[in-house]
């Protein structure tokens, strides 16, 4: 199976984020995570925080059918504004497509 992959990029207040915008990232990223798992488009693979953003993890065999999974409640979120997506379509490698989707 070809692994394609999702990194949400969310903007933060301080480099690596406030305890207020922390705990919501995690309550989001709990959101993502079982959409992903409803939806059966892969899974969620955790976050990165540092330099002012945090970086959300996901992976599946289809990146559009995986972002669709989270595009509703990525968008109704207020953390994401500012932020976006990057969507990689196949594994790890040069030349590889991806799609960027500013939130």
């Amino acid at each position: 199976m070809e692994e394609q992959r999702i990194k949400v990029y969310l903007k933060l207040r301080e480099s690596h984020g406030t305890d207020q915008e922390r705990e919501a990232i995690r309550g989001l990223s709990d959101v993502l995570e079982d959409s992903i798992e409803k939806r059966q488009a892969g899974e969620f693979d955790g976050d990165e925080f540092g330099g002012g953003q945090c970086v959300l993890y996901m992976y599946g065999p289809d990146a559009d059918r995986l972002f669709e999974a989270i595009r509703k409640p990525l968008l109704s979120s207020p953390l994401a504004r500012g932020g976006y997506v990057l969507k990689r379509y196949g594994p790890p490698k040069e030349g590889v497509r991806e799609q960027k989707i500013e939130l």
